[in-house]
């Protein structure tokens, strides 16, 4: 399978993908969004839940300057149960997801930005073209010792009108479980 990722500028591809919350999004769902971080997420990855919390605090710091997040899951959940769309709904309501947290089944998603890690971060600005990729901050074990925050950086440098000066990082985590 030939996966081609997207690059910095590119427009992001659409999607139709059901939330947990029972209802289908796409980006007309969140077209007055200053910016979308669309970040590719799952269950069972330890670098995700490591992650969980940052992700509500970005939302919540940022979204009343129209920032809005959207995770999608696109493992296989049939090697990994835990994964699967039900698991999903109890994982949001027990962290208390304050975003859409999205079923990517058929994982054309996945493969139409070429994704290939959990956690991993696209985010796009008001033009839906690609402005940063990559992954949240520098140290995944403890955000108390994050010394370079990409996506905070990313999203405040966006939203104040300036080029992303860190535009990719290497995104680090579980690999995409494909079928």
């Amino acid at each position: 399978m030939i996966t081609l990722k997207l690059k910095i500028g590119d427009t992001a591809p659409d999607f139709n993908l059901l939330s947990v919350d029972e209802k289908y999004y796409n980006f007309n769902s969140f077209k007055d969004a200053n910016a979308l971080v669309i970040i590719f997420s799952c269950n069972h990855c330890p670098y995700v839940q490591a992650y969980e919390d940052r992700i509500i605090a970005i939302q919540r710091d940022f979204g009343d300057k129209g920032v809005q997040v959207a995770a999608i899951n696109s493992n296989d959940d049939k090697k990994y149960p835990e994964d699967s769309f039900e698991e999903m709904k109890k994982r949001a309501k027990e962290k208390g997801f304050n975003f859409p947290y999205l079923r990517d089944e058929s994982q054309e998603t996945a493969r139409a930005y070429g994704a290939t890690h959990t956690p991993q971060i696209f985010l796009f600005d008001k033009e839906r073209r690609l402005r940063y990729e990559g992954k949240i901050d520098d140290n995944w074990q403890n955000s108390a010792a994050v010394k370079q925050k990409y996506l905070w950086d990313a999203l405040d440098e966006i939203l104040e009108g300036k080029k992303v000066s860190v535009p990719e990082t290497f995104s680090i985590g579980c690999t995409i479980k494909w079928k």
